[in-house]
């Protein structure tokens, strides 16, 4: 199964954030959207991922001042991306290899998806749980 399938139940809006917005606007976003990460955006160009992660880095090292910097300076770049056709499997694995939480779907460059670890597992778990279930009639009926 590919990402195409877990992004088909989506709607179109992508949370993200524009190369040179303040960190205090982009940390706002994340707040207001309850999300964890934002690709970060040159035009349609997915430039850089900033993250739950990269804020506390950033806060740590730069304290109460980091807020007032530009996003670009925060972010994790470049950014780890996958395509549509993209297994499900394989973009576990490289989010599990990289230590990613957060993967950009790009088609051509542009930006069509965002996915994070937990929809991946979710997916996978939902499959299982049909396969299983799946087993237990045939079983049941044999």
């Amino acid at each position: 199964m590919t990402i195409a399938r877990i992004m088909e139940g989506r709607s179109g809006e992508i949370i993200s954030a524009e190369s040179g917005e303040k960190l205090r606007a982009v940390v706002a976003r994340l707040a207001e959207h309850r999300i964890g990460a934002v690709p970060v955006m040159d035009g349609e160009r997915v430039i850089g991922i900033f993250s739950e992660r990269d804020l506390v880095y950033c806060i740590a090292a730069k304290g109460d001042s980091a807020f007032d910097l530009p996003v670009d300076e925060a972010m994790t770049a470049p950014a780890v991306t996958a395509t549509s056709d993209t297994g499900v499997l394989a973009a576990l694995s490289l989010m599990t290899k990289r230590r990613i939480r957060h993967l950009p779907i790009v088609e051509d460059g542009v930006l069509r998806g965002f996915v994070s670890i937990g929809d991946l597992v979710k997916y996978r778990i939902d499959k299982i749980e049909a396969e299983a279930e799946g087993m237990r009639q045939y079983i049941q009926a044999v």
